[in-house]
Parts: structure tokens; sequence; C-alpha cells
């Protein structure tokens, strides 16, 4: 990692107070979107409403431990990347966590270097692989579209939209390289079709085209737009 906010989704989950806002704070200065929780089930409960990309996660939590949650997400769930934090160097917990697909198995006290290496090395897995949420889409140059929250971000934080920008994005990026007529688009954006909405679409466009990659926006000439 460096000094840049990465569009990932974290969470971290460790029942030690002092220890979990010591990397919290650490985690907001590296992610944009950084969540926390103190138990198993807390854990599962935040995981399933925001959807981490990477998850930092201690076996011995109370209510329900690291290796059942984890067991739990695996489930449904192969794409989470997974760091586990331990005190027990035994290998009985090292071979049922590893059986779970994890990134990297760190014993305490972890040091940040370690934890940073061990994040470079998820976020790389995502690069590498290509590996894309459900819930949101990569775009080029670091841009992040949450198609959830309908969120556009960029490794800077969130990239502010008006309603009717969000509305066209989120309709031209709901099925990426198909053509969306022009007739589609107003209808969309605006709710009803009016004949002087298409010079409105063509200013929309240019504007939103700014606050995203160059090229995400394509215009095939008298028919409409795509991505």
């Amino acid at each position: 990692m460096n000094d840049v906010r990465h569009p990932y989704k974290i969470l971290f989950v460790e029942d030690e107070k002092e220890v979990r806002d010591n990397y919290t704070r650490y985690l907001k200065r590296h992610f944009l979107n950084v969540y926390e929780a103190i138990d198993g089930e807390e854990g599962y409960r935040v995981y399933k409403d925001k959807k981490p990309d990477i998850m930092i996660l201690d076996i011995n939590l109370p209510r329900l431990n690291g290796l059942e949650l984890l067991k739990k997400i695996r489930e449904h769930d192969q794409t989470l990347k997974v760091i586990m934090l331990t005190a027990h160097a035994d290998s009985k917990y090292l071979f049922e966590a590893v059986e779970l697909k994890l990134v990297k198995y760190l014993v305490k006290p972890i040091t940040r270097q370690k934890l940073k290496d061990a994040l470079d090395l998820a976020i790389l897995e995502y690069s590498k692989f290509n590996i894309i949420s459900k819930e949101t889409m990569n775009l080029k140059d670091g841009f992040v579209w949450d198609k959830v929250n309908k969120i556009l971000s960029n490794e800077k934080g969130e990239v502010a939209l008006t309603q009717q920008e969000n509305k066209i994005i989120e309709l031209l990026l709901s099925t990426p390289n198909k053509l969306f007529t022009y007739d589609d688009i107003v209808l969309h954006v605006w709710d009803s079709y009016e004949d002087s909405k298409q010079e409105s679409l063509k200013t929309l466009v240019k504007n939103v085209r700014k606050k995203l990659p160059s090229d995400t926006i394509k215009n095939i000439f008298g028919l409409g737009y795509k991505c």
C-alpha cells in the first residue's frame, strides 16, 4: 500500500477494544470504507449489511469465534479476502484456517508492517485475478461504482453527483456493453419523454463524462450510449 486511500471496503472484527481502535485508525488512512465489529455475531451482521471486500478477523471472538464465522461466510461467498489473526501458533488452528481460503494467517502480536504486507497481498489478488464484487464495479483509474448504494468513488473519496447524473450512471452501468437508446435514457432519467429532453441529455452526458474515467461512456451515433 501507499498513501492513496483504496476504494475497497474492509471489515475489522476484533473484541479487544485497544487493538481494534488502534488498527481501525490505521486502516482509515488507507481505505475509503472501514467497518468494525466486536464479536462474531456482530461481525456477521456487518458483513451481510456492508458486503466488505476484505475482512481482518480474530480467531478468538466471543459469541461466534472467527473460524465458525468464516465457515458460515464461505457457505455462500468464496471471493471475500480474509486475513486471520490469532494468539495461537498451534498447527490445528492453522490447518483448519487455511482450508477456509485465507490471504494470510498472522500470529499476534502483529506489526503494522506485517498487516500492511497482508493487505497488499489481498489487493494484489483482486487486481491479478480481476475478482469483482457483485455489489461493486471496478472502473478504470481507481474508480468504483457501488451498485447497491449508488455511490461513485475514486482514490480521493466519493464523487459528488446530481440526482440525474446518478440515474444515468446507474442505467448505463447496469448492463455493460448494452446500447441504451436516447429514449431509454430519457425515460429513466426524467420518467417521461419530451423531444426537448434530447438536448438536455447531451448536456447531462457531457457533465457525467467529466466525473468518470475517459471513454467510460461511448456515443453510438444516432442511436444512444453505452458503457
